[in-house]
């Protein structure tokens, strides 16, 4: 395993040198998961929860949390999105509110870390909107399921 970009020669944690890198078109895809019962996962998705559309209010959570990933996460670069969109719907069981977030730029560096945290706070968002109907739900499999563009190449994930 080479050495990890975010740190120097010395041991010390820095910011990427991203300044030659040419510019490309990026997109990531992240999904995140919410388990919960499966009658609070009907109220979240018809809109019926007592404190309004989760749906809707995750949704714009998760844009603005990618646009605020460089101020959440320390050696992140602050990137001019291009494109977020977020999908939240049933997941592939009972109980499961799954969210997808794209996130894309044309830019020097990727948007990973913008799609997994908007994935990420858009289900934090559900959860505190039904958190009084079921404290015992959980935010699981936040993971990348693709990225495409820049140096490394394209990823997807086998098992999304």
């Amino acid at each position: 395993m080479s050495r990890l970009p975010h740190i120097d020669e010395k041991g010390r944690a820095n910011i990427v040198d991203i300044g030659g890198k040419d510019e490309t078109i990026r997109r990531a895809v992240a999904r995140a998961d919410l388990i919960c019962s499966a009658e609070v996962a009907s109220a979240i998705l018809a809109g019926g929860l007592q404190k309004g559309d989760a749906v809707a209010v995750a949704r714009v959570a998760g844009i603005m949390a990618a646009k605020k990933t460089s101020e959440l996460i320390p050696l992140c670069h602050p990137i001019a999105l291009t494109k977020v969109t977020l999908d939240i719907g049933p997941g592939d069981a009972d109980g499961m509110v799954s969210v997808e977030a794209i996130a894309q730029t044309t830019g020097r560096t990727g948007v990973e870390m913008e799609a997994m945290t908007a994935a990420c706070v858009a289900c934090l968002t559900l959860y505190d909107m039904a958190k009084g109907l079921d404290k015992a739900m959980t935010i699981t499999d936040v993971r990348l399921i693709e990225k495409t563009g820049g140096k490394s190449g394209d990823f997807r994930r086998a098992d999304p």
